[in-house]
């Protein structure tokens, strides 16, 4: 297994909607296993592949930061059947070191998606996990959570915003 670099504010992989996976074949489980070992080695909940720098539509997610190995769910070709409720709450982003801030989300989302075995699956998500379910899927589809985020309070983080590209882009 290997830690993957995780893309950061600014690459355009990141506002990219991905490509479906098609085949998942040996490429696909490495990819999963890395994408695991990185999204640990963070303590992150969720990972899309286009944060590793990956164009397909898969994703990590492990609301428990890596304490119960077996609840990580991997999602391939992930999408949002039903959203129901708002809840707000403080989110951040691997993709952005150490900026967070109140986003609005569905309480619950149910998600329809394929697992490693090539088995079609809808899950349920409540809150954190119907968080994260979002948050990844967005990543899929080229959103990033600061877009949901109100205006001023994205506007207060422009310095923030300019300083991360500076560092990690030389912009």
């Amino acid at each position: 297994m290997a830690i993957l670099k995780i893309r950061t504010y600014g690459d355009s992989i990141l506002k990219k909607k991905v490509e479906p996976v098609l085949k998942i074949d040996s490429h696909i489980h490495k990819l999963v296993k890395d994408m695991i070992e990185t999204l640990h080695n963070q303590h992150g909940v969720g990972l899309a592949a286009n944060q590793v720098g990956v164009d397909k539509k898969l994703c990590v997610i492990d609301t428990s930061r890596g304490e119960r190995k077996k609840d990580i769910l991997v999602l391939i070709n992930p999408e949002i059947i039903k959203m129901e409720g708002k809840i707000i709450a403080e989110e951040g982003c691997l993709s952005f070191l150490n900026i967070t801030g109140e986003v609005e989300r569905a309480k619950k989302v149910i998600v329809k998606a394929t697992n490693l075995n090539g088995k079609d699956f809808e899950m349920e998500g409540v809150e954190l996990l119907a968080r994260a379910f979002q948050h990844e899927i967005d990543h899929l589809n080229g959103i990033l959570f600061i877009e949901h985020m109100k205006f001023l309070k994205r506007l207060s983080l422009n310095k923030q915003l300019k300083e991360l590209l500076r560092l990690t882009h030389g912009a």
